[in-house]
């Protein structure tokens, strides 16, 4: 019987904040997959690995966890005063699912460097030495992110002294801001409710704060659901009826935040909305040892992505964190000591995060212009991937 060969892709392998990815020029791709459908979806699905009932991705270059089973798509940009757009794909591991429903912010920190490294972004917005800024716009959300890329002798500068938490090796900080990830004509709260009464059948009747900024999240109090939120990843991805209990109460979230319409639709949105739960500051030992003091952090938070705890804290999470801890009233708020701010640092199961947000009330309605954190971002490998020519 004859076997397809195997054809190869130009691709780039990055790390980017604390997730990695595939990433892609569209231009590079087979030209069935320069179009959104079935051929697209499976290359990616062949590229990294999945589906795979053994959970290890040892066929394909996923990693097997939420955070290294992703995809991305680049191109320059049509829209007006923006250098690329970004499509990202997150690959389920257990089954032939592409969730295209929002955007990685880890690897948001990425698609500069690449935009630039890749020539996507004209030679005249990048300076000799300096600060190259990139305008990206964010294709699954339809959202602007501005990343500043720092440049050495007309190069991406990728080392450097910027540690961050969740990340082994140290490298050269890229500042993210993500502008009006709420639109002043959308909803950032759906229920239009800081905080909401959310019934879970069989599970139990909680508050939470729904938010969509960033990423839609669903906050809960770490006390209501039995946790201290010091919470490591072991202490909750080993507990099966726990993760089924995390993902009853996303469904009905999405549900009520009027993202799905059925709980029985979550199944195929399992990248949208996280959960988070969160507690005031408290003392832990992060998952490389390092000791967090009460005193270094302004909350705790810990977030679930593809049905399991992460590792560290998703970017787009951090961004509804931010906004939520500008907002008074919020859980988020109150967890972290109520009032206004601008800044939050927050525990995550690696160690610790701060962003800053800006936001303020219009007319009765929540308004963020903007959200901004450092990231990190690096090339681990360029060059091709290969897939079974059959395989799409």
């Amino acid at each position: 019987m004859a076997h397809a060969p195997q054809i190869k892709i130009a691709a780039t392998y990055m790390r980017g904040g604390t997730s990695k990815g595939v990433f892609f020029k569209l231009e590079d791709l087979p030209q069935a997959a320069q179009v959104p459908g079935e051929v697209r979806d499976n290359i990616l699905l062949r590229v990294i690995g999945s589906p795979d009932p053994y959970g290890k991705h040892t066929d394909g270059m996923g990693g097997a966890t939420s955070s290294t089973s992703k995809t991305v798509i680049l191109a320059k940009s049509d829209q007006p005063d923006h250098d690329v757009d970004y499509l990202f794909g997150q690959v389920a591991i257990d089954r032939a699912f592409v969730d295209w429903s929002g955007n990685c912010g880890n690897l948001t920190s990425a698609v500069g460097s690449f935009a630039v490294a890749s020539g996507l972004v004209d030679p005249s917005r990048v300076p000799e030495n300096g600060i190259a800024v990139v305008r990206i716009w964010q294709k699954n959300i339809g959202k602007t992110i501005i990343a500043h890329v720092p440049i050495t002798n007309g190069e991406v500068q990728e080392t450097g002294d910027f540690e961050l938490d969740g990340v082994t090796f140290s490298s050269a900080e890229v500042q993210i801001d993500f502008v009006s990830p709420v639109d002043p004509s959308e909803d950032m709260f759906p229920t239009g409710n800081l905080i909401d009464q959310l019934e879970v059948p069989g599970v139990g009747t909680f508050e939470a704060t729904m938010i969509s900024s960033g990423i839609p999240t669903i906050f809960l109090r770490a006390a209501d659901i039995g946790y201290t939120g010091t919470e490591l990843q072991d202490a909750i991805n080993g507990d099966d009826a726990a993760l089924e209990r995390f993902e009853t109460i996303r469904a009905y979230g999405a549900v009520k935040m009027g993202l799905i319409s059925d709980i029985s639709e979550a199944a195929a949105r399992q990248h949208t909305p996280k959960v988070a739960f969160v507690a005031p500051p408290a003392a832990y030992s992060s998952s490389s040892g390092k000791a967090i003091g009460e005193g270094d952090i302004d909350l705790n938070v810990r977030a679930l992505s593809m049905g399991k705890l992460h590792h560290a804290m998703m970017g787009t999470a951090a961004v509804a964190i931010g906004t939520a801890a500008a907002i008074p009233g919020t859980l988020v708020n109150e967890a972290a000591g109520g009032g206004e701010r601008d800044t939050v640092t927050f525990g995550h199961p690696s160690g610790t995060l701060k962003v800053g947000a800006t936001a303020s009330e219009v007319d009765g309605r929540w308004i963020v212009e903007k959200v901004s954190m450092g990231r990190s971002a690096r090339i681990l490998m360029e060059g091709f991937v290969r897939i079974p020519g059959d395989a799409f």
